[in-house]
């Protein structure tokens, strides 16, 4: 095993599920599963397939033979006609209707839509997971000051609760992309080479309501409600580019997260789990290197990249079919999905355990707040009798010289130097008064509050959680 190159997205990163339901096992299932729901709807449509032949194949569904079906493949250069073959040497009896009226399109692009609607269905699970961790961070530290931060330059304060509450949005608005995207899943149906249907039609002797009535039954077999309305041979390949592109929004998300707190954690305010054996560095034993987000991010970069194959392919097909998407499609798309699932594992892990260091969110605070206080420092001092232009010259002076002795090493020492300005007419510990850090969030808390009102419905039965996961 360690003698082939190995995918580290299978290796390292995506779950046991999407592993098994992108596996060839499930894939050809998937392919045998067709073929017999298409026997079952062509005897009840009155067909020359009998109720033994279905119940056959319906028996033999997961007795692959897979290197009976690469020993063909090899002769034949075709992996659906292979296993057509492999299908037929297990269930003998229903050999010569295996197939009947159908492309090889009715089971690679109809597995692929009923692989792509279940992959999108658990990362819609995973990402309401990764929402609820963070909906409940928010609702913990909603009221907690924190340092804000324009250009990464300080700026007024929010507090930690309304950041993460800024990340959970962007989360939501990935989760009506993959809404979106679910919704604008149809089955391919049976739609002969061309997408005419007309070797059905000829099978039914022309009648086109019972090709109408097959694929209808086909489509609910496998849960659709619909079929595409006018296809070629495959489904239109737009639909890949809106999953994928689904996709890349929960990673631009992810990584934005991420990379905040990278930022943050470099300021020792907020810290991604670390374990007591973990190694930050092979060199420096201090480090606490915040592994998980850089890898978040660097899934997230490649995902992003990887979106880019479907527009590419959709806007390069030729008239009704042409087979330049395969190659493609079988590394992007399922390429694509293991990494947006090892994304989100990742992001569950972290948000679960996100540290807030308190003591350094005062500290740095205490350090930041004078600057931000001067306009209300201006408008007590005026209150008080004072006038505001000359006020606002002396309280500019002496911020810049507060701000120049704490770039040569100094603290912050802007209270002492107000309040030995005479026009101002403050003391140190009036000005000190001023400065409590929860007068300056404005309404952070609120706004926390108003966005889980309308988060809550949608966690129902989600619960925060995901430390346990093997990262």
């Amino acid at each position: 095993m360690y003698d082939r190159y190995e995918s580290p997205l299978a290796s390292r990163y995506a779950s046991g599920y999407l592993l098994h339901l992108f596996s060839p096992r499930t894939r050809v299932e998937t392919w045998r599963r067709l073929w017999t729901e298409l026997a079952r709807a062509e005897h009840a449509l009155g067909l020359p397939v009998t109720a033994e032949q279905v119940r056959e194949l319906d028996a033999h569904i997961a007795d692959i033979d897979f290197e009976l079906a690469a020993v063909r493949e090899r002769r034949v250069r075709h992996d659906v006609m292979a296993h057509i073959y492999a299908y037929g040497k297990a269930a003998p009896g229903a050999a010569g209707i295996i197939h009947l009226g159908a492309t090889s399109c009715f089971v690679t692009d109809n597995a692929d839509l009923i692989l792509f609607r279940d992959a999108l269905r658990y990362l819609r699970g995973e990402l309401l997971k990764v929402i609820a961790n963070l909906a409940a961070f928010a609702e913990r530290y909603k009221a907690l000051p924190a340092p804000g931060y324009t250009h990464y330059q300080p700026a007024q304060p929010v507090t930690a609760g309304k950041r993460a509450a800024l990340w959970m949005q962007d989360f939501l608005s990935d989760l009506e992309e993959l809404d979106f995207a679910l919704g604008s899943i149809r089955f391919l149906g049976c739609r002969g080479a061309t997408g005419t249907e007309a070797s059905l039609l000829d099978l039914f002797d022309g009648d086109g309501a019972k090709v109408d009535e097959l694929n209808r039954r086909l489509a609910a077999a496998f849960g659709f409600s619909s079929c595409f309305d006018v296809c070629g041979q495959t489904y239109p390949r737009k639909l890949d580019s809106r999953i994928l592109n689904a996709l890349s929004a929960v990673a631009q998300s992810c990584c934005r997260m991420a990379t905040d707190i990278r930022l943050l954690q470099h300021d020792r305010q907020i810290e991604e789990p670390f374990e007591e054996d973990q190694i930050g560095s092979s060199a420096m034993p201090y480090k606490r290197n915040p592994m998980r987000c850089e890898r978040i991010c660097s899934l997230s970069r490649y995902l992003m990249a990887d979106a880019a194959n479907a527009p590419m392919t959709a806007a390069s097909q030729w008239l009704e079919r042409t087979l330049d998407d395969s190659a493609n499609r079988r590394i992007s798309l399922p390429e694509g999905f293991l990494c947006a699932d090892a994304v989100l594992r990742l992001a569950q892990n972290v948000t679960n355990g996100l540290r807030v260091n308190e003591a350094e969110l005062s500290r740095a605070l205490a350090e930041q707040l004078p600057f931000f206080a001067t306009e209300n420092l201006l408008m007590e001092a005026v209150k008080r009798g004072g006038d505001r232009q000359e006020l606002h010259g002396e309280l500019r002076r002496c911020a810049l010289e507060a701000s120049e002795q704490m770039r040569r090493g100094g603290g912050c020492d802007l209270p002492a130097r107000l309040s030995r300005v005479r026009a101002i007419g403050l003391t140190e510990s009036e000005i000190t008064e001023l400065l409590k850090p929860e007068d300056y969030i404005g309404r952070c808390a609120e706004q926390v509050d108003a966005l889980l009102e309308k988060v809550r419905p949608l966690l129902a039965g989600t619960e925060a959680g995901g430390a346990a996961i093997e990262v």
